[in-house]
């Protein structure tokens, strides 16, 4: 039996299966993932769930009889060792696994850090399945010392959480400022204020040279030199698409498994949607690592899959709680030459344009900013600086302008 399977039971893959299901495919469809568990939601783990505010089932993305009722066969806990485009089939150990069309939906890695600066020591965490939230939830318990690694989002998430907890919290990151990759430094300066305000000790411009302990880390030493004691450290410094199956296959990887703008990687019968894949959008090849983007590219492939042959247009946003703040953004920012800073009373949004272009919008507890922006750029349109700028525009008149 062969017909569709869709290696990866994240988000993607979850919502792939479903979209197949919604839009009348009735063959066999096989939905495989690694970990033991269904599919699950990840953005709850490192905060309500590591918190205690949300129970384990409540994560899962579809009751598991939905697989059942919907007849979708759902393999977990399975590892497949290679890919045979040839034999269109997956190998998981001494079986065999042939399909029709198959979807990668794999998704993506955390970065660790080397052995040999005590990466592999215990009590170093990172923050990306529930099995890792599980081992590190136990430690997180109020007066210990943490290390978090990155000033990225995931870290200032897990920083914002142990703080919450009762955590003495040491966050250092290497470059010159957080979110330096994803941000303008207004946004980076709102949010360092934000955690030193929560009694974080934040310090940029420090990498860390080495974690310290015997089997266990009990120290860090960082590049400028300091000694820390900590009792446990969380690494935050990105992840990676998950792409060894698919370069071993000998399919082509571009920062990600390259895919066209239908989703189709560069074997006609594998297609790819998700954090893993990268894929053409305004004459360059980018990846998006968001829940929406691995729900939308994964419901459009699966219908490519059966037959319409559309481009993926994604409607770009992400978000990111920290203590009481709400970060919505909209667009993506690259290529900006100038922010424009919007304050008010209770919120504040930064304004990303390029010339008289606005290409995103960083909304810190400012739900109406992040709307009207993601509205104006998803529509291709922008708005004039100056009114932007003056808080007493009445923001929801620019759409109708």
């Amino acid at each position: 039996m062969s017909g569709i399977v869709i290696l990866g039971a994240g988000q993607a893959g979850a919502s792939l299966a479903a979209r197949l299901r919604s839009k009348g495919y009735t063959g066999p469809l096989t939905l495989v993932g690694e970990e033991d568990v269904p599919p699950y939601q990840r953005p709850p783990l490192s905060k309500a769930y590591l918190l205690g505010e949300m129970e384990r089932e409540r994560l899962f993305l579809r009751p598991e009889s939905f697989y059942a009722e919907n007849d979708i066969t759902l393999r977990t806990g399975c590892r497949v060792d290679a890919i045979d485009c040839g034999a269109r089939s997956l190998g998981l150990g001494s079986e065999s696994l042939v399909y029709d069309k198959l979807a990668l939906t794999t998704g993506a890695v955390p970065r660790r850090l080397p052995s040999g600066i005590g990466g592999s020591l215990d009590g170093v965490h990172v923050v990306r399945t529930l099995r890792d939230i599980d081992r590190m939830a136990p430690e997180m318990t109020a007066g210990r010392r943490l290390l978090v690694v990155g000033g990225g989002y995931i870290g200032l998430e897990a920083a914002a959480v142990a703080r919450k907890l009762g955590l003495d919290v040491v966050l250092v990151e290497a470059a010159e400022r957080i979110l330096q990759r994803v941000a303008a430094p207004e946004t980076s300066a709102f949010f360092r204020a934000l955690h030193r305000g929560q009694g974080v000790d934040l310090r940029e411009g420090v990498g860390l040279e080495r974690l310290t302990g015997e089997g266990r880390v009990t120290g860090a030493v960082l590049g400028d030199g300091t000694e820390l004691a900590v009792d446990l450290a969380i690494v935050g410094i990105g992840v990676t698409p998950a792409t060894g199956l698919a370069e071993a296959a000998g399919l082509a990887i571009d920062n990600g498994i390259a895919v066209d703008a239908q989703g189709r990687t560069s074997d006609s019968h594998i297609w790819s949607a998700g954090d893993c894949a990268s894929f053409p959008r305004n004459g360059v090849r980018i990846r998006l690592e968001s829940v929406q983007n691995a729900i939308d590219q994964a419901e459009l492939v699966a219908d490519n899959m059966l037959g319409p042959g559309v481009a993926y247009d994604p409607k770009i946003w992400f978000w990111s709680d920290q203590y009481d703040v709400k970060l919505q953004i909209a667009g993506l920012n690259t290529g900006y030459d100038r922010v424009i800073v919007r304050q008010g009373e209770a919120a504040v949004s930064h304004w990303y344009f390029a010339g008289a272009r606005l290409l995103a919008v960083d909304a810190m507890n400012d739900p109406r900013a992040y709307m009207v922006g993601k509205r104006l750029i998803d529509a291709g349109r922008s708005a004039d600086p100056a009114v932007l700028a003056d808080p007493a525009t009445d923001l929801k008149a620019l759409l109708r302008a």
